[in-house]
This record gives structure tokens, sequence and C-alpha cells, in this order.
């Protein structure tokens, strides 16, 4: 098993932004983003990533860029590793040996939009936040409203909605992303906006789910980002990962409890059990913890896709 890739720097290329996962270049009129292995739990980045996670993540988001095109425009251009690194060499880095090796299968090449300060979450089952949010005000005796959505009462955990929910939530310098209602996306971003963003999520989440339940995986939420390029809403950053996304498997899908998935609740587990204070820094993460949840990642594209990680080497 090849080494996890934590961190990316590209001389000559400027950097454009580093987040809990992604390194993102400029390369003028487009972006050149690279998904690490690097791995974050309850906010904070582990010291040790999960090997081929960047690879899953740009892989699988090739997939769905490529299969969602007829429902919106997205910003995907290429992850083809030649294409990208004569872009890469056009802008005046070095493409040595290294670099190629360092990039393989985790680059993609994308237009620049400018960002929504949404996130765009769509559920199609009682789970996560909502599962939470859902028990505190009561919905397991009575009908509940949230963020400006009714909710029938008596609805278990893990249970499917009556129809799939926009719940959006603001994105978070530092800290938890925080559920709203439409009525402050639209605040927010401008009611046409917000209400364009709620159809395409809606759209784009059950062309999905139609899609991945074809080979047994239920897409329990999902969230989404959206910027605008050339006057058009359009899909950006990653699609329909483990790490924006909660997969189930159908064929044990159970309602009434917590299910198990395809993502980093492996992590989250092991984290909750170890006596960490979730503050900074992070413990280091077993090296069972960390096979175990580079196979569920590489499982996920392995059930979604239909065929295994291609190989790199």
């Amino acid at each position: 098993m090849a080494a996890p890739v934590l961190k990316t720097e590209i001389p000559g290329l400027t950097l454009f932004a580093r987040g809990k996962v992604r390194d993102v270049y400029d390369l003028g009129d487009t972006l050149l983003i690279v998904a690490t292995d690097r791995i974050s739990a309850f906010d904070v980045i582990m010291p040790n990533g999960i090997p081929d996670k960047g690879r899953v993540l740009t892989q699988l988001s090739r997939f769905w860029f490529r299969h969602l095109r007829p429902v919106v425009s997205t910003h995907y251009i290429t992850t083809d590793d030649a294409f990208i690194a004569e872009r890469i060499a056009e802008a005046g880095a070095a493409v040595t040996p290294e670099l190629r090796t360092l990039l393989a299968g985790r680059a993609m090449l994308g237009v620049k939009a400018q960002a929504f300060p949404i996130e765009c979450v769509v559920r199609g089952y009682l789970a996560g936040s909502l599962w939470k949010e859902y028990r505190k005000a009561g919905g397991e005796t009575r009908p509940v409203t949230l963020h400006g959505i009714d909710l029938p009462a008596g609805l278990r955990e893990s249970e499917r909605l009556p129809e799939p929910l926009f719940t959006p939530a603001t994105k978070a310098e530092s800290g938890h992303d925080e559920n709203i209602g439409l009525a402050e996306a639209e605040r927010i971003v401008g009611a046409e906006t917000a209400r364009q963003l709620a159809q395409t999520s809606i759209a784009l989440y059950k062309a999905a789910a139609e899609r991945a339940r074809r080979n047994g995986i239920l897409i329990a939420d999902t969230k989404f980002e959206f910027g605008r390029h050339g006057g058009a809403i359009t899909l950006i950053d990653e699609v329909l990962t483990p790490d924006s996304s909660r997969f189930w498997d159908e064929a044990i899908y159970a309602p009434g409890h917590a299910q198990p998935s395809y993502d980093k609740q492996y992590v989250r587990d092991w984290l909750e059990n170890s006596g960490w204070n979730k503050e900074p820094p992070a413990p280091e993460l077993p090296a069972e913890v960390v096979a175990r949840t580079a196979e569920k990642y590489r499982e996920a594209y392995r059930r979604i896709v239909g065929r295994p990680l291609p190989d790199t080497e």
C-alpha cells in the first residue's frame, strides 16, 4: 500500500486554497484541484492519512460529474493525467516524474466559478443531524416542523423520508456547519437563486440515487456545492463521494437504528472510544483503522461504479 499523500507543493504554481482535503492551484482561467489523503473528523484533521482516499474522491467525482451532465452544468474539465501535466507545464511549473507520480489519479482540472456561500444538502433518509433535531423536537410522538419543513410523527432513525428534503447549511470557517432553512438561504443568496439551488439539488439527488440503487447502494444524504460560471449555476468541488455523502448497503438496510456506511464513520467511532476530547491535536490513527477505512473508500467506488479503483502504476 502506497504511503498517503498528506500535502502537495508545486513550485511555480500559485496556491489558490488549501482545505481540509484538497490543495487547489490557480492556473489562470482554470483550477487544478488535488485531492490529498488527509482525513478529518469532528472538524480536526488527523495526523496520518488514508492511502488512496484522494484517488477515490477524484475518480468517483469524475464518474458523477459525467453522469450528471444532463441535470446541471459542472466545473469538471478532465482528470486525464497527461493533459493536466501539459497545463501545469504551460503555467510555468516543472513536471518531474515525482510530480507525475504524486498527482496520478488524484488531480482534476475545473473551470473557475464564483462559489455560493451555502452548502446544499439533500436528505432522502432521516439520519445524522436531522435525526437528532427530529428527536429533540419531539417528532417521535408528534408532527414537527424543522427549518420550515413539516415532518410526520413517528418516523424511525434511518427511515426513508416521504420526499427528499433540501436542508441547506452555512459554510463554517471553523467548527460545524449549521443547518438553516430555505428562508435563511434566500436571505444569503437571494430568493430566486435559492429556489434554483433547491430544485437543482433535489434533481441531482434523485438522478444519483436511482443510479446508485442499481448497484445496491442507498444514498441516505449528500452535500452539493455550487457556483456561478458564465452566468449559469454550476456544480463544483466534489460530488457524491464518501466525504460528502452517506452511502448504505441496500441488502442490509433496516430502519430503526444507525446504518453501516461507506465513509469515515469507522474513524469517528474509534475516536469516540479513544478518550480524545475532540480538540487539536488529534491522536494518530492505528494501522488497522487506517486499513479498514481505506477499504471502505475503495469499496464505495467499486460498488457505485461497478469496477475496482483504477491502478495508477
